[in-house]
């Protein structure tokens, strides 16, 4: 698969950071730290992450990181919030930024593989990326080999700027307009499928 291929990317956020990402961007791990803001990621994932150093000798948590495809595990993970948060859609363009990483699942797993952007992307397995589900009762290893190649990542260091935001996904009508009153004046699709 090359960029062209590629729709959008996409990250997940509490609606309340929306104000903060609309004026300083999606920030990497360690600057949003220093910032009020709500942090929806699992506490285990961040503590492997923050011990992550990719090949190129830099901090995971000093990248912003994307997904390829927002339908998964993350997202599955924090369905008891869909009335909170949204999905923002990223232009594919950040893609082509200098010292962009494209990792080929989970960018914290111990089996996980980088490489630059955007010739990295024929190392992905986009059948498993895009594939509805991830779940496989029959063989406990092929279900977590799949449930971590669904969240490949973007790695973008320091931040993505807000210029590349296109648009924003929502479970519902009374989640779109708190995403209004957040001064989000970019489309909001209300998009169920996405959603768990």
């Amino acid at each position: 698969m090359t960029i062209d291929h590629i729709k959008e990317l996409y990250y997940i956020t509490p609606i309340s950071n929306i104000s903060s990402i609309l004026k300083l961007g999606i920030l990497c791990h360690n600057k949003a730290v220093k910032l009020p803001h709500i942090d929806i990621s699992m506490n285990d994932i961040q503590e492997r992450r923050a011990k992550k150093i990719i090949p190129n000798g830099g901090k995971l948590h000093d990248y912003a990181n994307l997904y390829f495809d927002a339908h998964n595990p993350m997202l599955s993970r924090r369905r008891n919030q869909n009335s909170k948060i949204c999905i923002l859609c990223i232009s594919k363009e950040v893609l082509k930024l200098k010292d962009v990483i494209i990792s080929d699942r989970n960018a914290s797993s111990d089996y996980c593989r980088f490489y630059q952007s955007p010739i990295g992307l024929k190392y992905l397995d986009f059948d498993m990326i895009f594939c509805g589900y991830w779940i496989h009762n029959e063989d406990p290893y092929k279900y977590f080999e799949h449930k971590s190649i669904k969240c490949a990542e973007v790695l973008v260091p320091d931040k993505i700027d807000p210029i590349f935001i296109s648009k924003a996904y929502v479970i519902n009508k009374k989640v779109k307009e708190k995403l209004i009153e957040q001064e989000f004046s970019l489309d909001i699709m209300i998009k169920k499928d996405i959603f768990f």
